[in-house]
Order: structure tokens, then C-alpha cells, then sequence
């Protein structure tokens, strides 16, 4: 079968598009209402260097509710952008605030340092004797260093445990950050309108989080009692869990799709793995498929059926709602075949499938990919062997000999961070639009 550059029938707007739109008109918008708040405010200021500090406090206070937002895991925003691209905007937004604070710190230092007549040194010591500026104090502390530990030389040699650990002290942050607004008289509350409209965008932004983090995932697990159905050796090292429940007809799971999977007994209650979904949900039943590179995932193969399971999620934007043609490539390298097993299973229309393994006995799940190939009339190409010199399949000419309508594909990517980086450069000089690539990278916000 030959592909068509016809797109589907669906929405002119891409779902990530959407989204995107939705998160950056409302931050406009609420930007937009402190500029104004702010210049219609009739508190006196004393002196220019303090009203620039206040003026960067109040952008310090918007950037800090997108970023609630931003790591709330709300279902509508997850599925259209995915928790990778979220948690680019997290990580960007993060350093932001970090530099919006120092601004902010400065400014303020160096106008009461003039006012009183202080060194700058002087003038901290003394700002520090006022309640709500120690806590801004204490909160730029806590902000130094989650960012330092988020730079990528550090990120890279801490456990994810001890750095969502220290990222915790982040939730202390905000109530310091609300208690130092509520103190601060200034636009915040400067008049009756403007404290409604802080308490309600705080108000809003809290909320989300909550919802996200904790009543959805919470309510979910009540609801559905996750449980271990059958645990089936895949190969020496890579296992599948099935795991069933009750209505899981109603969870609004879609192949392409990971959750976050806590075994409770089997491993402490604050290790968490990010497993995709290794088929497509049935409404009856999930499984996930895992190769043993850990001390959980190596252990999933002594898990006791009936045990019980605590999942939150699904989460992912590599699904067919991000389609916008008829014929779809996907990409997958090592284990990263699990979720393109589930989309094999479930998108319409012609199908390739390009699967990197360093050899023909590390193809996870083959036989069953084998099976569907056939039955859905995919291609399947397999690619065994080391990448280097003469084995470079995802070089910008092989892909096109491979499938050589690739610029009129939907292509969606999961595999080794290196193979992802080098298969984005090469459709990028292929010439392949950007809405049509939907790349996984497992990248956690929060």
C-alpha cells in the first residue's frame, strides 16, 4: 500500500498546537492584568530602583502559578504535549524564576540600600529582620539550589530518588512565596480587585496540582484496584506484567502511553518507574514489559499474582491523537519497542516499523510484532548490529531507502536518547514537518 499526503479527517489544529496556544494566551492575558494593575496602582513608591524590584516581583509571582501548571500532570495538557515537552518548559520556566528572583532580591537590596544610606551587605542583614523578606530570602536559598542540582553536570550523578527529594523543598517554596505576598503591601493588595484576582489565580493554580498529583491518581486507584494478573517472562532479562482491575474500560488509557507503577511490597513506596504500555489497553487489562538495567525492574519477574499495583497516569503524547496523515512510521531501538507494539496494534492505515537492536536476540516481543505485522499488512524492518562506520541506518539516505515516502508520514520515535537525537537530526534534513514527528524521551516534570 502506498501512503497519501492526505491528512485525516480531525481538527485543522494540531493537539500540541492547541495546547501551546492555551498555556501562552493565558499567560499573556494574566500579564496583561499585572501591567496594568501595576501602573494604576496609586501605592507610592520610594525610590525607582524599589518599584523595579516590586514591578519584577509581581512577573516572579505569574512565572511561579505557570509553573504549578506546568507540573500538574492535567490529563487535557499531557495527552496534546506529553511530560517530555512539559517538563522542557518546567526546566526553562525553573531557571527563570531562579534569575526573576535574584532580579528581584537585587533591586530591592539596592533601593533600600540607598534609601537607608546602607552598603548593600548592610542592607541584607537588615531586610532580613522583616518577616515576609526573610522568607523571600529563604525561598531564593531553596530555589539556588534545586537549580543547581538541576544543571546538567550535577543532574547527571545524583539518583532520581535524591533529586525529586531535594525538587520536594519546592512545595515549601510556594507557601513562602504566598505568605511573602499576602505580607507585601504592594499591587498585591493594593486594592480589593487586585487581592481577588492574586487569591483567585493562586487559587486556580493550587488547585490543579492537587487535582493532578494527588485526587486524580488517588481516585483512580480506588476506583480501578490495579492488580497483578500474570507475570510472563519475555527472555533472560525483560519480563511483561499483566495487570488487570475493575472498569478499566473507563480508564482513559491509550496505546503509546507509560504510567508511573509502584508495587507496594515489592519496592518502597517512593521508587517509581516510568514502564509504556507493551499493548494496547484491552478495557480489561495493561501490561507493561520491562528489561531488568535495575534492582525493580530485575525483580518484576518474582512479583506475586493478586499483588497490588498503584499507578499513576496513563501519561504520553505518543498516541494517534497526534496524527496528521494516513500512513504512519515508527521507530523504535532496544526496549524502547514497547510502545511501538502498542501503536502497531492500534493505528489505522499503512504502517513501517524500524527497530534497531544490537542483535537479532535482544528483539524484544518479535514474534508477537511478527504476528502483527502480518495481520495489520505492516512492513517490518528489523535492524540489527552495532551503530559505526557502514551500519548507520538512521542516516538521513537510509531512512529514505527504507521507506521512501518518509516526508508524507506521521513518525513516532521511542528508543535510546542517542538514537533519538540522531533519527530527529535526520528527518530534520529529510525535511519532514515538525507536527508530523512525536518523539518519547521520558523526561518526568516535577
Amino acid at each position: 500500500m502506498t501512503a497519501t499526503s492526505q491528512a485525516p479527517a480531525r481538527s485543522a489544529v494540531h493537539p500540541a498546537t492547541a495546547a501551546r496556544f492555551v498555556l501562552f494566551a493565558a499567560l499573556g492575558l494574566n500579564l496583561l492584568f499585572v501591567w496594568y494593575s501595576f501602573f494604576t496602582s496609586d501605592t507610592p513608591e520610594k525610590n525607582t530602583l524599589i518599584t523595579i524590584g516590586k514591578f519584577i516581583g509581581l512577573h516572579l509571582a505569574l512565572v511561579m502559578i505557570f509553573q504549578l501548571v506546568l507540573i500538574s500532570r492535567l490529563p487535557w495538557l499531557d495527552r496534546r504535549l506529553g511530560m517530555d515537552r512539559l517538563t522542557t518548559m518546567h526546566r526553562w520556566v525553573g531557571f527563570t524564576i531562579f534569575w526573576t528572583l535574584l532580579a528581584h532580591m537585587t533591586f530591592i537590596v539596592l533601593g533600600f540600600a540607598r534609601l537607608d544610606g546602607n552598603s548593600p551587605p548592610v542592607q541584607v542583614i537588615s531586610l532580613a529582620g522583616s518577616f515576609p523578606v526573610l522568607l523571600g530570602m529563604i525561598a531564593f536559598l531553596i530555589i539556588g539550589l534545586v537549580a543547581v542540582t538541576s544543571a546538567r553536570y550535577a543532574r547527571r550523578r545524583l539518583s532520581y530518588e535524591a533529586w525529586h527529594a531535594i525538587h520536594f523543598l519546592l512545595y515549601l517554596v510556594i507557601v513562602l512565596a504566598l505568605i511573602h505576598q499576602l505580607f507585601e503591601v504592594t499591587t498585591f493588595t493594593a486594592s480589593s480587585w487586585s487581592r481577588r484576582y492574586w487569591f483567585l489565580l493562586w487559587t486556580l493554580a493550587l488547585a490543579a496540582l492537587v487535582a493532578g498529583r494527588v485526587v486524580i491518581p488517588v481516585w483512580r486507584n480506588a476506583r480501578h484496584q490495579f492488580r497483578v494478573a500474570a507475570v510472563v517472562p519475555e527472555s533472560d532479562d525483560v519480563v511483561s506484567v499483566h495487570v488487570t482491575g475493575k472498569h478499566l474500560d473507563k480508564l482513559p488509557a491509550r496505546a503509546g502511553q507509560f504510567m508511573l507503577w509502584r508495587f507496594p511490597g515489592h519496592n518502597p513506596w517512593w521508587q517509581v518507574n516510568p514502564w509504556s504500555l507493551s499493548a494496547a489497553p484491552t478495557g480489561t487489562s495493561l501490561r507493561l514489559t520491562a528489561k531488568a538495567v535495575g534492582k525493580t525492574s530485575a525483580g518484576l519477574r518474582d512479583l506475586a499474582v493478586g499483588s497490588r499495583v498503584f499507578i499513576e497516569g496513563p501519561y504520553g503524547a505518543l498516541t494517534g491523537l497526534q496524527r496528521t496523515r494516513p500512513a504512519s512510521l515508527l521507530i523504535a531501538g532496544g526496549i524502547g519497542i514497547t510502545p511501538v507494539r502498542a501503536l502497531l496494534e492500534d493505528l489505522s492505515g499503512p504502517v513501517t516499523v524500524l527497530y534497531r537492536v544490537p542483535s537479532m536476540r535482544n528483539a524484544v516481543l518479535f514474534s508477537e510484532l511478527e504476528q502483527l505485522a502480518r495481520m495489520r499488512e505492516a512492513t517490518l524492518h528489523v535492524l540489527p548490529g552495532r551503530t559505526g562506520e557502514g551500519n548507520t541506518p538512521f542516516a538521513p539516505a537510509n531512512l529514505q531507502a527504507l521507506v521512501p515516502d518518509i516526508t508524507g508520514r506521521d513518525i513516532y520515535i521511542c528508543g535510546p536518547e542517542a538514537m533519538t537525537v540522531a533519527v530527529l537530526k535526520a528527518l530534520n534534513e529529510l525535511g519532514v514537518p515538525r507536527n508530523q514527528i512525536h518523539a518519547e524521551r521520558f523526561r518526568l516534570a516535577g
